[in-house]
C-alpha cells in the first residue's frame, strides 16, 4: 500500500507532515507493507530528512518544486502551480502510483483538484466531506456534508446518507448504521423546504436504516451514527464544535475527557466521500497527531475497499440517471 502525503501543506509544513509519518510508522510496527510517497521540495525536507533516517525503505520523497498558498484562488493555483505538491500528489492518484492522498493545504485547491484529476465516482452527483462530532458515550457521530455543499438538492442528501452509511459499516466497523436527517425538530413534516422533500427519501430508501430526524442537542447523543445536512449547515455545526474545545480546553484550560474528544487532531481529517480514491483533507493547523491520524484514516479506507464498495452502489443509478 502506498500514501501519498503532501508535506508542503499546512501551516507547519514540512515539519508536523514529516513527524506525523514517523510518529505512525513508529507505533504501527505490523504495517510494515504501508509505503510513504512524500511529495514536496526537497530543500523543505533536506533539515527534516534525518528524522527518518531509520526508515529509508519506506518512504520515496517526490520533488515538487512550487506550493499552492492557503489563501490562493484554487482553479486558477492548480492551473498555474502544474509542479506544486497537490497536483503532482493528484497525478499520482490519477496514475494509480499512490492509493491514497493526504493534504492540509488549500482546502479548495484539494477538492478542485479531487473533482478534476480523479473525478466523481459514475452515478455520484456531488462527492461530500464528513466529519465525526464526539457523543457523550466516547463514539461519533459521522456528519455530513460539513462544508463542500453549501446549496443541495434532496438527491444529493440521500446519496450523501447513503456514502455516509457504506462508510461508516465498511471503514468505521458500525453495524446496520443509524442515518439521521439534521433538523428543527423531530416530527415528520418539520423543517424547511430542502429538509421537508427529503425526509420521505430517505424513509422509503431501502439501503439505509433511517431512523428520523434529530435536532442540534442531539449531534453529541447516541440517536445516531450518521447524521446528514447540506454543507452549510454541517460546516456551520462542525465549526461551532470546533471553537467548543478551543474556548474551555485552550482558552479556559479545562480539563474533561468529553471535551479531549473535540480535538480535531484525534481524528485527523475529513474524508471526501464519492470520488475514484481515498482522499484526506486535514485542518491547516494539523501537527504530528493529526498527520498520524491522518494516515490510519487512508488506511482504513484503502483496507476496506470503500472505493470499489462506493463504485458497485452506486452503478446502477448512473442508468437510471441517464
Amino acid at each position: 500500500m502506498k500514501i501519498g502525503i503532501d508535506i508542503m501543506g499546512g501551516d507547519y509544513a514540512p515539519e508536523e507532515a514529516v513527524k506525523g509519518v514517523l510518529s505512525y510508522i513508529e507505533k504501527s510496527p505490523g504495517q510494515q507493507d504501508i509505503h510513504f510517497v512524500l511529495i514536496g521540495h526537497q530543500d523543505a525536507f533536506t533539515p527534516y530528512q534525518n528524522l527518518l533516517a531509520s526508515y529509508k525503505e519506506r518512504y520515496t520523497l517526490v520533488h515538487a518544486s512550487e506550493v499552492v498558498g492557503m489563501h490562493e484562488h484554487p482553479t486558477k493555483a492548480l492551473k498555474e502551480k502544474t509542479d506544486s505538491s497537490i497536483v503532482k500528489g493528484f497525478s499520482l492518484l490519477q496514475r494509480n502510483d499512490i492509493d491514497a492522498f493526504i493534504s492540509a493545504g488549500n482546502t479548495g485547491a484539494m477538492m478542485v483538484g479531487a473533482m478534476y484529476t480523479v473525478k466523481a465516482i459514475p452515478g455520484v452527483l456531488r462527492p461530500t466531506i464528513a466529519s465525526p462530532i464526539p457523543k457523550l458515550d466516547g463514539k461519533y457521530n459521522f456528519l455530513l456534508d460539513v462544508g463542500a455543499n453549501a446549496d443541495c438538492k434532496p438527491e444529493h442528501l440521500v446519496q450523501f446518507a447513503q456514502m455516509g452509511s457504506l462508510y461508516a459499516r465498511y471503514v468505521l466497523q458500525l453495524d446496520n448504521p443509524r442515518v439521521a436527517l439534521l433538523n428543527i425538530g423531530e416530527e415528520e413534516g418539520k423543517g424547511n423546504l430542502l429538509a421537508q422533500a427529503t425526509y420521505p427519501l430517505l424513509k422509503e430508501h431501502g439501503s439505509i436504516n433511517f431512523v428520523g430526524n434529530v435536532e442540534g442537542r442531539d449531534l453529541f447523543l447516541n440517536n445516531s451514527d450518521v447524521i446528514v445536512c447540506e454543507g452549510f449547515t454541517g460546516n456551520v455545526a462542525l465549526k461551532m464544535a470546533e471553537s467548543i474545545y478551543h474556548i474551555f480546553r485552550e482558552q479556559r484550560k479545562i480539563e474533561d475527557d468529553f471535551l479531549n474528544q473535540f480535538n480535531y487532531e484525534i481524528y485527523g481529517g475529513t474524508p471526501i466521500l464519492g470520488i475514484n480514491a481515498p482522499v484526506i483533507i486535514g485542518h491547516g493547523i494539523s501537527q504530528v497527531l493529526a498527520f498520524d491520524n491522518m494516515i490510519h484514516s487512508a488506511v482504513r479506507m484503502v483496507s476496506s475497499n470503500l472505493t470499489e464498495i462506493l463504485k458497485s452502489h452506486f452503478a446502477g443509478t448512473q442508468t437510471a440517471q441517464a
